[in-house]
This record gives C-alpha cells, structure tokens and sequence, in this order.
C-alpha cells in the first residue's frame, strides 16, 4: 500500500551495448603492459640468443671466447660433432671447454688471404 512496486533492469537490458566495451576497456590495459614487455624484454633477449648460438656454432680455431666463469681465452681446437672445445687461457696452458658455457665471442679469427 504504501511501498510502490519497483521494477529494476536487467544487466543485459540497461547497458546492451556497452558492457562489451567495458570488457574491452578493463583488459586493455593489461594487454598492453604484455605486448610492451615482449617487445622491450622478450623479444631482444630470443634474438640475442639465437645470434650466440649461431656464433657458437661457427667457432673456429682463433676466436677469442670468454667462459661463463669469467675466463678469456683463445680456441684451439674445436670439431662440429663435439661439444668440447680446447682454449688457451695462458701460455701453453690449455683446457677442455664444454661448448655451452662459452658466454661471448670476443673476436674471429682474421680470415685467411689467398
């Protein structure tokens, strides 16, 4: 009698066409913030590791090399099918390194002139 009857809206009735949009517009920033870092991160990261492997795996008797630990030396020896690679640290002071643990390919060896 004295309390009218209330009728409310439904969701889909009151905001049919926006409630799409606002889906769109709560996501939006967090797509973002994952296409900035891959394009800022992620991506520059696999490149620079594919061009390591690449480097890797054109070693050659030569090239100046640093360890993962830190040591610099000179390969001597190195085969395709091995995974070890023999590096001069010091004079006539060679070790066994596994190919892997190479972190950076200071210089190549100066081509041969024929």
């Amino acid at each position: 009698m004295f309390i009218s009857a209330a009728y409310a809206q439904t969701a889909a009735g009151a905001a049919s066409g926006s409630a799409g949009m606002a889906a769109i517009v709560q996501y939006a920033p967090l797509v973002l913030i994952v296409v900035v870092f891959y394009f800022l991160l992620i991506r520059p990261q696999q490149k620079q590791q594919k061009q390591l492997k690449a480097r890797l795996s054109a070693l050659k008797r030569g090239d100046k090399v640093v360890t993962a630990g830190g040591i610099v030396g000179l390969v001597k020896k190195t085969t395709d099918d091995s995974n070890e690679i023999d590096v001069e640290i010091a004079p006539n002071v060679t070790v066994s390194v596994v190919r892997s643990t190479i972190s950076t390919v200071l210089t190549a060896a100066p081509a041969d002139k024929k």
